[in-house]
């Protein structure tokens, strides 16, 4: 088959790979029907994820059709179409059982690569968490099948449905985080396909205003689409301006969409987000902070949410939201190409600029 495999900072191949097979009973193959790029991945492309191997098959978020499951996984049958959350999820131990899927204990083979707690296991994002196979294929082998995949309705299209594997419930756990009520004003840095969303999350769940921040026009044009007021961070001075547009109270809550690549968010969302009011951390950082403003943070009496997505959790209620109209994630994608361009893909989104998001179909 073919499958998008790394080989080491820029450089990512399509490769002709053996197919996946069953390893236990609680296996299923899925043949993928459509599969995306996430900015999660463009780490992984810039090489600034460690613990990855040359051949490592790349893709979290994926979905398509059960072609062969194991005598275990009586929920799923060959032809169902399904979603399958990015996270890897036994649903059997303590934090399963308690809704952090993202925190299982027993889906990340690799307990001696962390620093730290353990993190799940996840496709395609490296040994560190688990070197399991991704969905940038033409198959995959989904773990834990009987627990993870969800059935999408016939009313629901493949690209609709594709983000609830990963970026549409980080979105919106990360506006949930920040306890929404009327008339709230929400601020939000990074515009990325997880900034769209947890723009649009917040307005869904209450927000009066939201100000989205970033300096990539096409990402600033998409947001006002959204109904956001947009701050150019290259032309303006941020907290000065969130100043302003708050009445100098500041933002009842703040959301890092940015992560790792740019901590200097974190600290400025601190510093300007208003007294008793809740930074929310969806952006993935990898490691410690340099001067984190704690004392800050401290005196505010400020709230901090953060951790990977429980996306299980997020995934039927937010299926209904699909079903309902409420919300259409197909809004995100700017480009769509077959599998085979997945090297020119990767080029594009890293560019930024007039890619939001890119989607692969087999």
């Amino acid at each position: 088959m073919k499958a998008i495999c790394w080989y080491g900072k820029r450089d990512v191949r399509v490769e002709d790979v053996p197919e996946p097979k069953l390893l236990t009973k609680r296996d299923a193959i899925l043949k993928t029907t459509l599969t995306a790029i996430c900015g999660s991945d463009l780490h992984l492309y810039r090489g600034e994820i460690p613990s990855m191997k040359e051949g490592d098959i790349l893709g979290h978020e994926f979905m398509g059709e059960i072609v062969e499951v194991g005598t275990e996984v009586p929920n799923l049958k060959k032809g169902d179409r399904v979603v399958v959350p990015c996270c890897i999820s036994c649903g059997n131990c303590f934090f399963c059982q308690n809704g952090m899927t993202a925190l299982c204990d027993n889906s990340n083979p690799n307990p001696q690569i962390a620093h730290g707690s353990v993190p799940a296991g996840m496709f395609g994002y490296s040994h560190l968490f688990g070197g399991y196979a991704g969905g940038q294929a033409q198959y995959v082998r989904v773990p834990f099948a009987d627990f993870g995949p969800m059935k999408i309705p016939d009313s629901v299209s493949d690209e609709q449905a594709l983000f609830l594997t990963d970026i549409f419930p980080t979105g919106y756990m990360a506006a949930e985080n920040c306890n929404i009520r009327p008339g709230d004003v929400i601020a939000v840095w990074g515009c990325g396909p997880v900034g769209q969303f947890a723009i649009r999350s917040a307005f869904l769940l209450g927000a009066e205003r939201v100000i989205a921040i970033d300096n990539v026009p096409s990402r600033l044009e998409l947001a006002t689409a959204a109904g956001a007021e947009p701050l150019d961070f290259s032309r303006t001075d941020v907290a000065e301006q969130l100043m302003q547009l708050t009445g100098g109270r500041g933002p009842d809550a703040c959301i890092d969409a940015a992560g790792i690549t740019a901590p200097d968010v974190l600290r400025q969302a601190i510093r300007t987000c208003r007294k008793g009011g809740i930074i929310a951390i969806p952006g993935a950082y990898a490691g410690p902070v340099d001067k984190f403003p704690l004392g800050t943070a401290f005196t505010k009496g400020l709230t901090l949410k953060t951790g990977p997505t429980n996306v299980h959790t997020w995934m039927k209620p937010l299926l209904e939201r699909i079903e309902k109209g409420e919300i259409d994630p197909s809004f995100v994608i700017s480009h769509r190409l077959p599998l085979g361009d997945g090297p020119k893909g990767y080029d594009l989104f890293d560019g930024r600029d007039g890619c939001t998001k890119v989607v692969l179909r087999p």
